[in-house]
């Protein structure tokens, strides 16, 4: 059994600050990349930041300069902090592990999201 599981969401104005973290547990044998998506009303599910194993990260044009993905492979645990918030990121963000565990092989895991609202 794996368990990935968000916190840190919540509501800030416009321009304000939110850190999201998330922590995959159970039977993993290895994370390859650990990321966060987002999905707003109405919208499909985008990718917001990801980071590999080694440290390499992709981050979505709209949030480049804005938002910071790290991670400690210690602790299976990702970050997204996030600064300088516009009202369009207003989403539920998703946290995402692409791992393998001791008796599967690598597969896709979702946290349950956690909501983020910017007021303008």
């Amino acid at each position: 059994q794996v368990r990935v599981v968000e916190s840190g969401g919540g509501l800030v104005q416009a321009g304000g600050s939110l850190r999201l973290s998330c922590t995959a547990s159970g039977n993993i044998f290895s994370i390859n990349v650990m990321g966060w998506y987002r999905q707003a009303p109405g919208k499909q599910r985008e990718l917001v930041a990801a980071i590999a194993g080694g440290g390499t990260t992709n981050y979505a044009d709209s949030v480049k300069g804005r938002f910071t993905i790290a991670r400690d492979n210690a602790k299976n645990t990702v970050s997204l902090q996030m600064n300088s918030l516009k009202p369009e990121d207003t989403a539920v963000y998703y946290c995402n592990a692409r791992l393998r565990t001791y008796s599967l092989g690598e597969n896709d895991y979702w946290g349950q999201g956690t909501l983020v609202t910017v007021s303008s």
